[in-house]
């Protein structure tokens, strides 16, 4: 059996920081994942106000900001995103909630991914936001004495970070109620992740829904997920409790290796992941049981077994990340994967539809891209890539990381950029050598 450990949780880690990094008093974050991306939020509060050490692997003391981060008075402090999309949206939201002026920024495809709508949120709060590039994109500069009103409306159609940045800055306020409009609600697991960190740095929150006339406090736990237009958060103002906390693992960069487990001809542990995860990523276990995968669930860890795969309909509108792993696994199943509900992942890193088809292609499988999603018929024996094909990363790690599988079918592939998985897997390579030998 080969061993694998997943790393921490990208999503649990920025939640985490920002917790301590909004806090009054010192914490200590462990199991911290060490990217790029959580470099990028480290990097921006330790510029303004929050004072953050790292101690040893994963390990970070943090000196919080009370609440405030510090803004720049005459000029704007940069606040350099780079790639982090979790970064730009997360805290802008939160450093509108500080003092002074602030830029956020990053590379040029972060300059073509709209924020506006979390913008638009903002100016109804009182920040004063402006556009410096392409309206509505980064670059951003806000100026702000903080949040002031007590209500505002967010939709989960386009990102649901745009909602957990606003939650994550609401205790600053005097309170605030954000509403929850739109016409539908996309990954709203990672709202979960935001709320159950507020929970453990001590956060009062309560979310109610609309039946007839009346607003009911319901467990959010209980969620499947949010109904727009009927869904309310009202937190109360607060301190960001200092202590201890751990980061757990990575259901998203976990996805890989159990896919790979299926195809290989050793079963795959891995281990470090939770059960009970609230990750929305967590669902590769349910997809990979649909299928047709053996695997099993144990209490820190999963173990898949090389399977024979089929073809599936599946709504991914909560797990989106996993669609390029889910694609390129679909790629070795009996019959067709049709993949619904993802149209916002054409505003990833890359365009998260046409670009999976655009590689899986080159690897002679039959791909489609939808209005709102992908289908994959494939041919197993078709399945080939000329010498010397080389396949297209969009510097997008999660395409990287997926399009490792085409190896089960195709040998050693050659990749454009293969360290952009540094952004959320440094050590993916040195992992994914433990895998990629096991070939049928």
């Amino acid at each position: 059996m080969i061993a694998i450990t997943a790393p921490a949780s990208k999503s649990v880690s920025h939640r985490m920081i920002i917790g301590a990094a909004m806090a009054a008093g010192e914490s200590t974050v462990s199991g911290v994942l060490e990217s790029e991306d959580l470099a990028r939020t480290i990097g921006i509060f330790n510029d303004c106000g929050a004072k953050i050490y790292r101690k040893g692997a994963g390990e970070y003391t943090v000196s919080g900001c009370c609440g405030t981060p510090a803004g720049g008075m005459s000029e704007p402090v940069s606040c350099d995103v780079h790639e982090s999309g979790t970064t730009c949206r997360l805290l802008t939201a939160v450093l509108a909630a500080g003092l002074g002026r602030f830029r956020i920024h990053g590379a040029p495809r972060m300059h073509e991914r709209p924020i506006k709508e979390l913008g638009d949120a903002l100016q109804t709060l009182s920040v004063d936001v402006s556009y410096e590039g392409i309206e509505g994109c980064p670059p951003v500069v806000l100026d702000t004495d903080g949040l002031k009103g007590s209500e505002v409306s967010i939709s989960l159609e386009e990102s649901s970070q745009y909602l957990s940045g606003l939650l994550l800055a609401a205790p600053s306020t005097r309170g605030l109620t954000i509403n929850l409009v739109g016409k539908k609600a996309v990954s709203w697991p990672y709202v979960g992740l935001t709320l159950d960190a507020m929970e453990q740095f001590g956060i009062t929150f309560t979310v109610e829904m609309l039946e007839g006339s009346e607003w009911i406090k319901k467990d959010w736990r209980t969620f499947e997920t949010a109904i727009p237009e009927k869904t309310r958060f009202i937190v109360k103002p607060g301190m960001y409790r200092h202590g201890s906390y751990t980061v757990e693992g990575d259901w998203s960069n976990a996805s890989y290796f159990l896919a790979a487990g299926t195809l290989g001809t050793e079963p795959v542990h891995i281990a470090n992941l939770r059960p009970n995860s609230l990750q929305g990523d967590k669902a590769m276990f349910t997809i990979l049981q649909q299928m047709g995968a053996t695997i099993e669930l144990q209490d820190n860890g999963v173990t898949v077994h090389p399977s024979q795969l089929k073809g599936i309909d599946v709504d991914m509108g909560n797990c989106p990340d996993l669609v390029p792993t889910v694609a390129a696994l679909a790629a070795y199943a009996e019959g067709e994967t049709v993949i619904r509900n993802v149209a916002h992942l054409r505003i990833k890193e890359c365009d998260r539809l046409a670009a999976p088809a655009t590689e899986l292609r080159k690897a002679g499988v039959d791909t489609e891209v939808t209005e709102d999603g992908i289908i994959i018929r494939p041919d197993r024996a078709a399945m080939t890539a000329p010498a010397g094909t080389i396949f297209n990363t969009y510097n997008d790690h999660r395409m990287a990381m997926s399009l490792s599988l085409l190896q089960f079918a195709l040998g050693d592939i050659e990749f454009d950029n293969k360290a952009c998985v540094a952004k959320s897997f440094p050590a993916f390579w040195e992992e994914w050598e433990k895998v990629s030998p096991c070939r049928r």
